[in-house]
């Protein structure tokens, strides 16, 4: 399995994005979803991304961590190896919607919910979810120095962050500072400064829904002629070709595609085989 690093952990080059095990409006039952992770771990993957606001409604916060908890202590491997990054300060509302909250004391209190979710005594990598307007974003960021200061987190990520916001965040976290995770994928590129602010300050960038989310995911061959071409000529999926031409975009980049069966995880790790040419690379952009 390729390996990249994250801070000083050198984690499977592709993680498991669990997002659509708890968000999507049609959810699978907690039995595929704890089969689809242990299929990751035991494909070799290291990296499993979540975070306390993916959950079916407001009612049932940190319900992705609590299922990755589960799925990890009913593993019969050794998930020693494994870093579980979560993230704190995106919350959910009635109804279903999404809001933020970046203040310092709601970020504790968020980190104290999410380790017990998790069943730990310290979270591998923290990551503030998203900016809040209302809140100066050093103020957040100082919560994560907090928390790393106080052995409640080892390493600290940002997440939907630009360029002035990451150099900000690295100022005030120093080496705590391991990753940005931000959105990227053929359709959403506008990523691109933030992936080269990561690759000059030795950041881990771990773009979200790297194929566009579950339903873009289906189309990406048609959606994005480029990548199916390639697919269709080279014999793979358009989504291993997509996942393969991001890894080629920087050695900082660590997709985490989002699945929710055995059968999606498996097929993106085959894209740690594929090697693109520089002119397949060109044709893609």
């Amino acid at each position: 399995m390729r390996t990249r690093q994250i801070g000083n952990v050198a984690v499977s080059a592709i993680g498991l994005g669990a997002m659509p095990m708890s968000v999507l409006g049609h959810m699978p039952d907690e039995a595929q979803s704890i089969r689809t992770v242990h299929a990751a771990l035991d494909a070799g993957i290291t990296l499993i991304d979540t975070a306390d606001a993916y959950t079916p409604s407001h009612r049932e916060v940190g319900h992705n961590e609590r299922l990755i908890a589960k799925a990890l202590a009913s593993w019969s491997g050794d998930t020693d190896g494994v870093l579980v990054a979560t993230k704190g300060g995106h919350t959910r509302v009635p109804g279903g919607g999404w809001d933020v909250n970046g203040r310092p004391d709601y970020l504790r209190e968020a980190c104290d919910r999410s380790l017990k979710a998790l069943g730990v005594d310290v979270i591998g990598l923290y990551q503030h979810h998203r900016p809040d307007p209302a809140v100066p974003y050093a103020e957040t960021i100082g919560a994560l120095k907090e928390l790393v200061a106080a052995g409640k987190i080892r390493m600290a990520g940002i997440s939907n962050a630009d360029p002035a916001q990451i150099r900000e965040a690295a100022e005030i976290l120093g080496p705590d500072l391991v990753s940005v995770q931000n959105q990227y994928s053929p359709h959403f590129r506008s990523s691109e400064p933030e992936i080269d602010v990561c690759a000059e300050l030795n950041l881990a960038f771990l773009p979200w829904s790297p194929l566009g989310g579950m339903g873009s995911a289906r189309q990406l061959g048609s959606a994005h002629a480029a990548f199916g071409e390639v697919a269709d000529e080279r014999g793979v999926s358009p989504q291993q070709v997509c996942l393969a031409w991001m890894l080629a975009r920087s050695p900082n980049v660590v997709p985490i595609p989002g699945s929710s069966n055995p059968d999606t995880i498996l097929d993106s790790l085959k894209a740690l085989e594929l090697e693109l040419t520089a002119e397949e690379l060109a044709r893609l952009g």
